[in-house]
């Protein structure tokens, strides 16, 4: 079975052609890194612009790459939640009008769970019930996944998404946006132990996520505890540097400190990492480091497929549709 997969969540415009829910036949992934950049984040509107001057090629591409033509398309994914409206109603219009002219059925895909499946396109040995961390710029969320296509939630953040927080320290340094892979690739340079940030767990046993203070704590120690930094005070390179490792292992540790709680009291036979942040060296190698510990299986999916993409979607529609969980052609866009 051939599936289209269209994903304009936020600000990535992309689509992909799966066979079978594994056998990724093509994937394009247009950034908008470029466009956002100038202003430190995404910009809903230009993103959404963005998507609808790309989406037309960013499909036409996906099928020449993938050797196929749009009568062969068996089905249409799409992701229709959670993201940005705009964006959302952009792929699910795209969506929804190929099925309409080709006559194939409609999947409708929740983002995060996408993530998720990312896992499934790389690996065959993944047992269930195993607990999934989805990591990004927007979300930060624990689930218990009892198979492929059923996740439950466990938790997640009560302010700022881990992703957000590296956007947002990334800002505060003045290294630049998307903030993730700077802080990842500068704090390889500095000593994880040479600042003591706070680490928020919350309440006992909460599966939930803070970053907001940890966030501020960075802040407070570049800038002083009046915000304001004189160029005589400006840390240097290696002091910067210590920030960013100090202030990413402060958020792995939490990270991997909740999601080894959840597999504990879930007992559950496995670890899924997903998300943009599932890239993070950092974080990939202390959750292996944790699985040699435990015996728990670890996996995450390689980093092309950590970003928003549209093979996740469509190999996650494939299962979805084995299923007979298929969409009518009102489906609406949730943000």
């Amino acid at each position: 079975m051939i599936i289209l997969g269209i994903e304009t969540s936020c600000d990535e415009t992309s689509a992909a052609v799966v066979k079978d829910g594994k056998e990724i036949l093509s994937s394009i992934i247009l950034s908008q890194d470029v466009l956002h950049r100038q202003f430190g984040g995404v910009v809903p509107e230009i993103a959404c612009r963005a998507h609808l001057e790309a989406i037309i090629d960013v499909v036409n591409n996906a099928l020449i790459d993938a050797k196929v033509q749009l009568a062969e398309i068996d089905a249409i994914a799409v992701v229709n939640t959670p993201g940005l409206i705009g964006a959302l109603l952009i792929g699910v219009t795209t969506a929804k009008t190929l099925c309409m002219a080709l006559d194939v059925p409609l999947i409708a895909i929740d983002h995060l769970h996408a993530h998720i499946y990312a896992n499934n396109l790389e690996s065959e040995t993944i047992q269930y019930p195993a607990i999934s961390l989805v990591v990004s710029g927007g979300h930060t969320t624990l689930f218990l996944s009892e198979s492929e296509t059923k996740h439950i939630p466990l938790g997640g953040t009560i302010d700022d998404a881990a992703g957000e927080a590296f956007d947002k320290v990334s800002k505060i340094l003045g290294l630049g946006y998307p903030g993730g892979p700077v802080i990842d690739r500068l704090a390889r340079q500095g000593n994880q132990c040479a600042i003591s940030f706070p680490r928020s767990y919350l309440e006992k046993d909460s599966l939930d996520f803070s970053f907001s203070g940890l966030k501020t704590a960075v802040l407070y120690h570049y800038r002083g505890q009046d915000s304001k930094t004189s160029k005589s005070k400006t840390p240097s390179e290696h002091e910067i540097a210590n920030i960013a490792a100090s202030f990413q292992e402060a958020v792995v540790d939490v990270l991997i400190g909740k999601t080894l709680l959840a597999s504990k009291m879930y007992n559950v036979r496995g670890i899924l990492l997903g998300g943009g942040v599932a890239a993070n060296s950092r974080l990939r190698q202390r959750l292996k480091d944790k699985s040699n510990e435990t015996g728990i299986p670890v996996y995450y999916p390689s980093p092309i497929l950590c970003t928003d993409n549209a093979a996740m979607v469509a190999g996650l529609a494939y299962k979805k549709y084995l299923e007979g969980d298929v969409a009518k052609l009102d489906l609406e866009a949730v943000p």
